[in-house]
């Protein structure tokens, strides 16, 4: 059950750095789209941003149901 486990939360950090990398290389390589405000004069960077952080959340709902999941069963 461990490395289940494990490779579940692996596979879901590099889910989530893919996104993380994705905010990082918009910034580096592209600082005026982070300034559009397509949302009630708020700025992508602060969407992207917040949506990481419910991101990692869900993230972590989902690591927590998948890996329950495997105990139910025994």
């Amino acid at each position: 059950m461990n490395s289940r486990n494990s490779r579940i939360g692996l596979i879901l950090f590099f889910l989530y750095l893919l996104f993380y990398g994705g905010f990082v290389l918009i910034n580096t390589f592209s600082p005026t789209t982070m300034e559009a405000t397509p949302i009630a004069g708020i700025n992508v960077a602060i969407l992207y941003g917040f949506g990481l952080i419910v991101f990692a959340f869900v993230l972590a709902l989902l690591y927590g149901f998948l890996c329950n999941q495997e105990g139910d069963e025994q």
